[in-house]
């Protein structure tokens, strides 16, 4: 019994020695493998490999794919006319040399992250003091992040002290003004913006007024014309009604008196309530007592 444990321990050892001795290095990976401390070989090959077991020798993995660095922090750079501006950026690159990229920047792609994002803020700053604002919103932009590439490249590739990366390229999300710059420009545009609309609202009401006044300018200009024609109209029936009564009348005066008569007859009886106080006698009712009423046109 005691034999078999033993077996089977044995057999449990070894399948740990053996386990600990066999790694996979992922084709999206570089595999390091550290001896004592000291980088003993690099796998760039992805498949099963064989080491030493620990402590005599380690494995580390490195990623080989294409990185992006977008720029973390918000701090102004000044311009050519010393305007702050504020640069988006970002940054495509990888691990090109593992064993230099270990020993020149850091263990991991953090450590190059950090320094790549410090030489590439250093490269902006300097490129930026020589444009003009104008330049780097339209003209020169793409000069801007050709020379930023240039700069990071003769950095990471320095013949003293190589990172063992390639910057594939380098772009320019956004470039604005400073917050509080920002602020101001903003204020003022509104501002400016304010001044052309009350400048329109005041045209408009003058235009207003005027149109107004000439439409009541042309309001009383027709109505009188109309009320002139209009009283000649009547004038013009007034006399021809006349003309037509005198005519008439002319004929037989004894009717156009007792036409008058009824007239007034009626005028002074509109209402059946009316009440009228006079003198049989007078000459009111003349006509009514008169028996020969149209006697002279027959």
């Amino acid at each position: 019994m005691n034999r078999l444990g033993f077996i089977g321990a044995s057999l449990v050892l070894v399948l740990a020695l053996l386990s600990s001795t066999l790694f996979v290095v992922d084709q999206r990976q570089f595999g390091v493998v550290y001896q004592l401390g000291q980088i003993s070989r690099v796998i760039t090959e992805p498949g099963l490999n064989l080491k030493m077991p620990p402590p005599f020798q380690n494995v580390s993995y490195i990623d080989k794919r294409l990185l992006t660095l977008d720029s973390s922090d918000a701090e102004p750079m000044l311009t050519a006319e010393k305007q702050r501006v504020v640069i988006d950026w970002y940054v495509r690159w990888r691990v090109s040399e593992p064993q230099e990229y270990i020993r020149n920047v850091g263990l991991d792609e953090r450590a190059g992250a950090v320094q790549l994002t410090r030489v590439v803020r250093n490269a902006f700053q300097e490129e930026v003091n020589k444009r003009t604002v104008n330049e780097l919103l339209s003209t020169k932009r793409d000069a801007l992040m050709n020379a930023v590439r240039n700069q990071v490249l003769g950095a990471v590739r320095s013949a003293e002290k190589p990172w063992g990366m390639d910057v594939v390229d380098v772009r320019i999300n956004r470039i604005d003004y400073f917050e509080t710059i920002t602020e101001s420009v903003y204020r003022r545009m509104e501002a400016e913006r304010q001044q052309v609309a009350n400048q329109l609202r005041s045209t408009g009401a003058a235009d207003g007024e005027q149109i107004r006044a000439a439409a009541d300018r042309q309001r009383e200009v027709t109505l009188a014309n109309a009320y002139r024609e209009a009283q000649k109209v009547k004038g013009d029936g007034d006399a021809e009604a006349a003309r037509i009564y005198a005519e008439s009348f002319g004929k037989d005066p004894a009717f156009a008196q007792f036409y008058r008569s009824l007239e007034a007859y009626k005028a002074s009886f509109s209402q059946k309530s009316d009440v009228v106080v006079m003198d049989p006698s007078s000459d009111f009712f003349k006509a009514m007592r008169s028996s020969n009423v149209g006697g002279s046109g027959k």
